[in-house]
């Protein structure tokens, strides 16, 4: 087993690896690797793709990586192997962006990546925030509703499909905190930063069977 975080300079791995680490030990995940490299990530059993900052920057550094889409398309689509977006990873499983300007996103959750319209409230919305659950999914086991997670983002995913939105957070309406659809996942808040809520977001993804 294997796990690949991918390193395209746009995302902080000190915390993820760590957060990672420790859970890959605890349920015999195997290694957890920081890479920026396609052959690596083609071979893993675990992909994750981190990412902090503005969306045009992260799609950029990600596509200048030479070979990196094919080898997530192989993969993810051809192989199978469980994925999981976190904070602008996972906006970048959308279909466009358009924070700044529009830019196309992986296109692997049908939706569109926007402002945060919350009148009277601060954006970004930064801090603890409650999740509010859609329905059951192995990635959920052991969370309930009401549980909380650490947010830190200006945009968010409005999906087209709601069946692939497994949970929101509320803050002027709902926010799109987890989506999944077959083996791709995404979290919007920070796994690595939220705790007992975030380390067991993480073992699920590590324990999970799409």
């Amino acid at each position: 087993m294997s796990v690949a975080l991918i390193d395209y300079q746009s995302g902080n791995l000190h915390s993820a690896r760590k957060a990672f680490e420790l859970v890959a030990a605890e349920v015999g995940a195997g290694a957890v690797t920081v890479t920026d490299s396609p052959d690596v990530v083609a071979a893993a059993d675990r992909i994750v793709l981190p990412g902090d900052g503005a969306f045009p920057a992260c799609a950029r550094a990600l596509r200048a990586i030479p070979g990196m889409e094919e080898a997530l398309s192989e993969a993810v689509h051809a192989r199978g192997r469980p994925f999981l977006g976190i904070c602008v990873g996972m906006q970048l499983l959308a279909t466009t962006g358009f924070e700044y300007e529009e830019t196309p996103g992986l296109g692997w959750i049908d939706g569109a990546i926007r402002r945060i319209d919350a009148p009277g409230l601060k954006v970004p919305h930064m801090g603890w925030n409650d999740l509010v659950l859609a329905r059951p999914h192995p990635l959920l086991e052991g969370i309930s509703t009401g549980d909380h997670a650490y947010f830190v983002h200006s945009y968010a995913m409005d999906v087209e499909n709601e069946g692939d939105r497994l949970a929101h957070a509320e803050y002027g309406g709902p926010v799109t905190a987890i989506v999944a659809k077959g083996n791709v996942a995404g979290m919007q808040f920070h796994p690595e930063k939220s705790q007992a809520t975030g380390l067991q977001l993480i073992r699920n993804f590590l324990t999970w069977a799409p």
